[in-house]
């Protein structure tokens, strides 16, 4: 999901610089939601990591 997060990031940045504004708008959006779902899921896991189910 990181990945995918820097992807979009990536994209963004491309879009500014050739002046697609509403793209370049759209895909740090999508950025940043993927980037706090990965760090919620990072949490969860972090925190479960020394409990067994």
């Amino acid at each position: 999901m990181l990945h995918w997060s820097l992807m979009f990031l990536i994209l963004a940045l491309i879009a500014a610089v050739l002046g697609f504004g509403g793209l370049a708008g759209a895909a740090i959006g999508i950025a940043k939601v993927l980037f706090f779902v990965f760090l919620v899921v990072w949490l969860i896991s972090f925190l479960s990591r020394g409990r067994t189910a």
